[in-house]
């Protein structure tokens, strides 16, 4: 028989039931601390506002980050799945069932796609356009108002500036965890305003974040890990001219 690991929850309910049960001849055993707060970086102590401070310089100073989640902007769902540092981004994006890629190395954006994504775009040209673009890394001109819309989602610093807001009055809302890490949560107007989950452990790096008034809810990972943006081949690049179909 294989031993399934106890939860975080599981164990937190026996160590505390061990400690209400054994007493040494100085008090609890060592470990048994009623401290939410023990053995953290300590921000789960300090108030709602410098908690989001902590966890907004801790965002901005990170070289790179992992965001994956739904945004939901202008009445229009986008999921998205970024990698992102200073240097540009890489990832995909979901919109109204139809994905793609996005790709920027500096300021060259990119966008790559199937047949069904370009299908969609009104290009005045013939049915052969989609074929031609399909699966192909498209440059993306930057006079072109695709590059503004989407670039966004490839601009660490842009990206998390908009993101990372709450809104309204803030207050602390208990400790939590998001995916085996312990959070505190800070939340504006009791939640109405957004939800924001900061690790407790290493540095206070935002984790988890529900956007107010249901704009969308997100998740941040690979803190601070590099990752390679790679130019693709010429063979798989398309210079489409000065503006993309528009959809």
């Amino acid at each position: 028989m294989t031993a399934i690991p106890l939860g975080r929850t599981r164990r937190t309910s026996l160590v505390s039931a061990v400690c209400a049960l054994v007493v040494t001849g100085t008090g609890l055993l060592a470990g048994c601390s009623e401290d939410p707060d023990a053995g953290t970086n300590g921000v789960g102590k300090l108030p709602a506002d410098k908690i989001q401070s902590k966890s907004r310089a801790a965002a901005e100073s990170a070289e790179a980050v992992r965001l994956a989640g739904t945004v939901v902007t202008n009445g229009r769902t986008y999921k998205l799945d970024m990698r992102l540092k200073s240097g540009g981004g890489s990832g995909s994006v979901t919109s109204k069932g139809v994905a793609f890629g996005l790709l920027r190395i500096g300021e060259q954006l990119y966008l790559k796609a199937d047949a069904e994504f370009w299908n969609h775009a009104d290009s005045g040209k013939d049915a052969s356009t989609s074929g031609a673009l399909d699966g192909k890394y498209v440059k993306v001109p930057q006079g072109d108002p695709s590059y503004k819309k989407f670039s966004g989602f490839t601009d660490k610093d842009v990206l998390l500036d908009g993101l990372l807001t709450l809104h309204g009055a803030l207050a602390t809302d208990g400790h939590h965890e998001q995916d085996g890490t312990r959070t505190i949560r800070i939340t504006g107007d009791e939640g109405s305003g957004g939800t924001l989950d900061v690790s407790l452990e290493g540095t206070p790096y935002p984790l988890r974040l529900e956007r107010a008034g249901g704009a969308g809810t997100l998740t941040f990972s690979s803190w601070g890990k590099d990752f390679t943006l790679t130019e693709p081949k010429k063979t798989e690049t398309v210079d489409y001219g000065k503006k993309l179909p528009t959809s």
